[in-house]
């Protein structure tokens, strides 16, 4: 009689992987497409079967829209979803060929496949023209972006107003406004909220540079005029190292955000990062969610946030919170947002 070790042998032997232990055997495509269609199969089945009606498992809804889509993928659009769903709105996902399988196309309502021979993986979350087409074929009232791709997307949020379509965040004209550093050094000036000194626009040429850094003395700070995340960023503490740093910022600030624009700061060494958030509706009524402190950071990318800002004298505190509120009335700001600060 074979031992209980011969016959789990035996049973490795027989389905043993021609995979090294250490490397798992490949999906093909094929496999991938298969569980995709039987998925739908099973969507299609459920809704066939359905006996309820949407109302009757949700409840009525009392917002001014009745179907909404993310434009977005993954953790962000689950999220949205769950939102929607608690406010008995329909969800309406999309989502590239490489996704098809992915849990935010699960969670909603509907899901779109944004695909083609131009169209990458991640270009399917950028293609504006493909998602407000797929919005209205599928009366979508309104488009959330989630973060990052189109969150800050002037084109996408001008297209859907174009459309009739409400887009759930700031105006295309706040959008450019405060996505440009420049311009929104300019409305902070204008709201009366006090800046580090920096150049009034953009800087093109090094002579420019020079003579910001002769009238305001070292350090400064290159920054992107565009985009975010650290990237376009340069300190300068020697005036040897200007003209270096000044090209490779320009030179990454255009490879990472299509934009080489970059102006100069007065650089503060060890400061406090601290951040308000606000909530602004289409009234121009705006409140703020207090602070966070955001100082902990690597490479200008914030590590750790600590709410509310330890050791912040209150006279302080209160400057800052109703300077978020006055900047945002200034340029009238419309939906979550936050304004940053350096202490």
């Amino acid at each position: 009689m074979a031992t209980a070790e011969a016959r789990a042998s035996a049973r490795v032997s027989s389905t043993a992987s021609p995979y090294p232990a250490n490397q798992l055997e490949p999906i093909s495509d094929e496999h991938l497409d298969e569980q995709a269609s039987l998925f739908d199969d099973l969507v299609q089945e459920e809704r066939v079967n359905a006996v309820l009606n949407f109302e009757q498992v949700r409840g009525s809804t009392t917002t001014p829209f009745k179907k909404v889509m993310c434009c977005n993928r993954g953790e962000i659009a689950v999220r949205v979803f769950r939102a929607a769903h608690d406010l008995s709105l329909r969800t309406v996902a999309i989502y590239s060929h490489e996704d098809r399988l992915m849990s935010h196309r699960t969670k909603a309502d509907e899901a779109y496949e944004i695909s083609g021979p131009d169209i990458t993986p991640v270009g399917a979350y950028l293609n504006v023209e493909r998602i407000v087409s797929i919005a209205l074929e599928h009366n979508v009232d309104a488009i959330h972006p989630g973060y990052g791709f189109l969150s800050e997307s002037a084109e996408l949020a001008r297209a859907c107003d174009q459309a009739g379509i409400v887009f759930v965040g700031p105006t295309a004209d706040v959008i450019e406004m405060m996505g440009d550093k420049t311009l929104a050094r300019q409305a902070a000036v204008r709201a009366k909220v006090p800046v580090v000194p920096g150049t009034p626009g953009a800087v093109e040429k090094l002579e420019d540079a020079e003579a910001f850094v002769k009238e305001y003395g070292l350090p400064v700070i290159i920054k992107a005029a565009f985009g975010g995340g650290g990237r376009g960023m340069r300190v300068v503490r020697e005036e040897k190292e200007l003209h270096d740093s000044f090209d490779r910022a320009r030179s990454e600030a255009k490879q990472a955000f299509g934009n080489g624009a970059v102006f100069l700061e007065r650089f503060i060494d060890r400061p406090r990062h601290i951040e308000v958030q606000i909530l602004a509706d289409n009234f121009g009524n705006i409140i703020h969610l207090f602070e966070r402190d955001c100082s902990v950071q690597r490479r200008h990318q914030k590590v750790v946030e600590i709410a509310p800002a330890l050791n912040l004298p209150p006279e302080t505190r209160a400057a800052l919170l109703q300077d978020a509120i006055n900047l945002c009335q200034s340029v009238n700001y419309r939906n979550a947002g936050t304004v940053e600060f350096l202490v």
